[in-house]
């Protein structure tokens, strides 16, 4: 039985700014969530909604991430969320547009983008589609992707539908 049974995992979205590099990412994935009729339509409020109201285990695991790579050189989530620049959370924002923003981050081992896409359904209704591409720059951005995939997709998985029990911002 699926933990989250309104969040969907899909192809990537043929219509996100993203796709011109499908074919370049070494991972990708894309999860989706209809949002209700009160939803917000902007992906930048979507966005920080999203990230704002992720689940408590998130930032657990993440002081355990910054452990394990702090002596590789990698950048720590301390380290991004007070980084210089445009940022939601600690994502850079690389573009934003109303219905789609693009945030991410270069580092040594990889680079990745990721991007809150807002499409129309029907009536009034829209689906977010939340999409990540990864760039490996050498052999331990494929290591590391290799171990945290799972958690990967647990905390979009979980993040999408906490926000979705809380409460979409209003339109």
């Amino acid at each position: 039985m699926d933990r989250y049974p309104k969040i969907e995992q899909l192809d990537l979205p043929p219509g996100s700014r993203l796709s011109s590099s499908y074919d370049r990412a070494d991972f990708a994935d894309a999860f989706s969530v209809d949002l209700p009729g009160n939803a917000c339509h902007d992906a930048q409020s979507l966005a920080r909604h999203i990230f704002a109201r992720q689940p408590g285990w998130i930032p657990m695991l993440l002081n355990i991430r910054d452990m394990l790579v702090r002596p590789f050189g990698l950048k720590t989530a301390a380290e991004l969320t007070h980084s210089e620049g445009d940022r939601i959370s600690l994502f850079r924002v690389f573009e934003r547009h109303d219905d789609e923003i693009v945030l991410g981050e270069d580092d040594t081992h990889l680079n990745f983008r990721v991007s809150v896409l807002v499409q129309p359904l029907s009536q009034g209704h829209r689906r977010l589609i939340v999409t990540t591409l990864v760039f490996y720059n050498r052999t331990l951005g494929r290591a590391y992707i290799t171990l945290i995939a799972p958690f990967h997709r647990a905390v979009v998985r979980a993040s999408l539908d906490r926000a979705q029990r809380l409460g979409w911002p209003p339109a």
